[in-house]
């Protein structure tokens, strides 16, 4: 194996991480961590993260379904990382009770890569690392909408 395949395999799976129970949250754990790091250095720096993941993720994730014969293994979670960041750029860095915005986006992130109710169970069915991604960006897209409603119902808007 390559130098180039085993580090495409390892941005794939990041590392050991996607071979533990439950990868898809331990990666989504792995992005908050990360993504609030990035949060700190403004949003243009955690959207240029997730559109860097996002490429990356989908070349990983493509060498990954080629070279292992599966659409979609559990133990590729980079798409869980790009999906995440995008919820986080919805909570500005420093906003009241970030941590508490940050929870909700994680669960609500969750929730919706769980359960994949369309347009993300649409975005699922495109083949190869493309459909690896495009599903967690909807999923982040949708739990990042609903942040903000939730945030303007609840009279303390994020934006």
């Amino acid at each position: 194996m390559s130098v180039m395949s085993k580090l495409l395999q390892a941005i794939a799976t990041l590392g050991p991480i996607g071979q533990l129970p439950a990868p898809g949250t331990a990666g989504s754990v792995v992005a908050v961590i990360t993504g609030l790091y990035l949060m700190s250095f403004g949003p243009i720096i955690l959207g240029l993260g997730c559109l860097i993941c996002l490429v990356v993720g989908t070349i990983a994730s493509e060498y990954y379904t080629r070279s292992t014969g599966r659409e979609d293994p559990s133990e590729v979670i980079i798409d869980e990382v790009a999906g995440q960041w995008y919820v986080l750029l919805c909570i500005p860095y420093g906003t009241p009770h970030m941590l508490v915005w940050v929870g909700a986006g994680f669960l609500l992130f969750r929730f919706f890569d769980i359960l994949k109710p369309p347009p993300i169970s649409t975005a699922e069915a495109i083949p190869g690392g493309i459909g690896i991604m495009a599903d967690d960006m909807v999923a982040g897209m949708l739990a990042g909408i609903c942040l903000l409603i939730l945030s303007y119902l609840m009279g303390t808007p994020l934006f």
